[in-house]
Order: C-alpha cells, then structure tokens, then sequence
C-alpha cells in the first residue's frame, strides 16, 4: 500500500496562526501519512521574509508532528504534487470569497491531474480574519505600536521574533 502524502501549499510568508490551526487539524486527522507543508515561492511576487527564514519559522511549528515536512516549490501546485507523489492538496477557505477563487483552482488542478484531490478546510472562525499580507501591513503601518500580545493573536511567538528582527 503506498504512503498517502497531502501537499498544504502557501506563502507562508509568514505562517500565521491559521495557518499553524489548519496543520494541526489535518495531522490530528489521522488520514494521511506525511502532511507536506509546501512554501510556494513565487519568483515575481517579493517575499517579505527570504525563504530561509519562512522554512526556520516552520521548522519550529511543526517541531510537535512527526508526519509533516517542510519543502518549497516554483510552478504548479499540482505539477509539484505530482512529483511529491501526493493523494490530495489541501486549502484553507477563511471566507466564502476565497471559495470562489479556491473552486476554479480546484477544478484546473482536476483537469490536469485527476488522481490529486482538493480537499478545503474551513478556517476556524478565530483566525478567519488573518491572512500574512494583513499581519505585515498592520505591522508595518503600525509602526510598533503593535503590542506583542496582540501580534501573537495573529502569529506564532517564533514569527513575532522574526518580525521585531525585521522592523
């Protein structure tokens, strides 16, 4: 029987804490063998943290589950499935906008490869409002007027260090 791999793809830049909510969940699903939690590097999109810095921020959130690795990919969400190997994609919908845009991906990633599934989990209403982009603008913006408490309603205690280092 071969080893059931889903793919959660994203940015991660950086991992906020729906993000962290939603590997929780799909690992404590007991469904599949090896959660890939994969950092999409878009070459034309620029980063606000390097990828050095979004694969050590990971490291430390998956530290507690065994069956998740960190891997970063160009292209394709499916093209870079195919190659894991990987049963099934998995997608975080916060709000019913991002279904539609997450539907039409779906469908697409069917087309050109049926055997990988999409399977949508709903953001826990705690995090819906959180996205990477929001958490940075708000700090940016903000200026450090920020508190740490508030920054870690929104992130992990590892990325509110990385972001202090960066502003």
């Amino acid at each position: 029987m071969s080893k059931k791999i889903a793919i959660f793809p994203a940015s991660f830049d950086p991992v906020t804490n729906g993000h962290v909510d939603l590997i929780d969940r799909i690992c404590n699903l007991d469904v599949f063998d090896e959660l890939v939690v994969a950092i999409g590097v878009n070459p034309v999109k620029p980063a606000r943290f390097t990828l050095e810095e979004r694969i050590e921020m990971l490291e430390i959130v998956i530290g507690p589950y065994p069956q998740a690795t960190i891997d970063d990919y160009t292209g394709l969400t499916v093209h870079y499935a195919q190659t894991r190997g990987a049963c099934a994609i998995v997608r975080g919908l916060r709000e019913v906008s991002d279904f539609e845009w997450e539907f039409k991906m779906a469908r697409m990633n069917q087309q050109i490869d049926p055997n990988i599934d999409t399977l949508f989990m709903m953001a826990n209403t705690k995090y819906a409002y959180i996205s990477s982009t929001l958490v940075m603008e708000v700090v940016q913006m903000a200026q450090r007027k920020v508190s740490e408490e508030k920054l870690r309603e929104m992130v992990p205690a590892v990325v509110v260090e990385f972001i202090k280092k960066k502003i």
